[in-house]
């Protein structure tokens, strides 16, 4: 009896420790809104203004590039640039759209040296990203190329795809796939400009291919704005011999207006 009493007592303790430390971290570090930065009452949280403004991507959806239809139009139908254009991919699904808050997000996690915000959006993609992660045997982010990654210090692609991984449980694949050739910022292309940059900038190192070879892969970036980068990169895998790929983003460029 003592011993359960002492035991007890030390948990308590225990639990009350956490809370103090708790509330320390939340003093040094207050918790922020993901979008805007003002004080919320939790971590990893969005205020209530730009909860209200972000735009969670739900469905109806095209079935291949994952863009919201206004209404729906059942199972399995296509928008028409997938029927006009079809990707190498075989789908692609993101969280959100990219507008003022997705943007700040997005921001913050790739010029902001937070990585801690991986995790909280790594979640949203899991939600979005279902039947794309349901059908993936292996998980491996966009590589930046190596002289833009000393820059950065981190790229946010990978850090969204281990999170991903950690979530999900596939198997993070972080060297399979290589950028290659230094590319030009896409920011500001268009879209014929955009697959001309990344056009063969991937490749699947020779020692790597046993990783890809005969797999579904899920292949991981942070915005999907016209898919010139995803569609190079899924190509340098199928050519690897890649089973098949699927694309998941945290947010995508709205096609029009929704």
């Amino acid at each position: 009896m003592a011993s359960s009493s002492f035991k007890s007592t030390r948990m308590s303790i225990a639990a009350s420790i956490r809370q103090a430390m708790g509330t320390i971290s939340d003093i040094v570090y207050p918790p922020v809104c993901l979008g805007c930065g003002e004080i919320t009452g939790t971590h990893g949280g969005l205020c209530g203004d730009c909860w209200s403004r972000l735009k969670a991507i739900e469905k109806p959806v095209c079935d291949v590039l994952g863009t919201p239809f206004p209404y729906d139009a059942g199972e399995g139908v296509l928008c028409a640039d997938a029927i006009a254009d079809p990707p190498p991919f075989a789908k692609a699904r993101s969280a959100v759209i990219y507008d003022d808050v997705a943007r700040s997000i997005v921001h913050r996690l790739k010029y902001s040296d937070r990585s801690d915000l991986a995790a909280v959006m790594a979640r949203w993609m899991a939600r979005a990203g279902g039947d794309a992660i349901g059908a993936a045997d292996a998980i491996l982010p966009v590589p930046l190329h190596r002289r833009r990654l000393l820059r950065r210090r981190y790229n946010q692609s990978a850090e969204l795809a281990r999170a991903l991984s950690r979530r999900t449980g596939l198997t993070y694949l972080p060297a399979a796939l290589l950028r290659t050739r230094a590319t030009r910022q896409q920011v500001g292309l268009g879209t014929k400009a955009r697959a001309g940059n990344v056009r063969g900038a991937f490749t699947v190192p020779e020692a790597r291919r046993s990783q890809v070879a005969g797999q579904s892969l899920l292949l991981v970036d942070d915005v999907y704005t016209t898919g010139a980068t995803v569609k190079s990169a899924t190509r340098a895998l199928l050519q690897a011999g890649a089973g098949a790929v699927y694309v998941l983003t945290f947010a995508r460029v709205a096609p029009g207006p929704l």
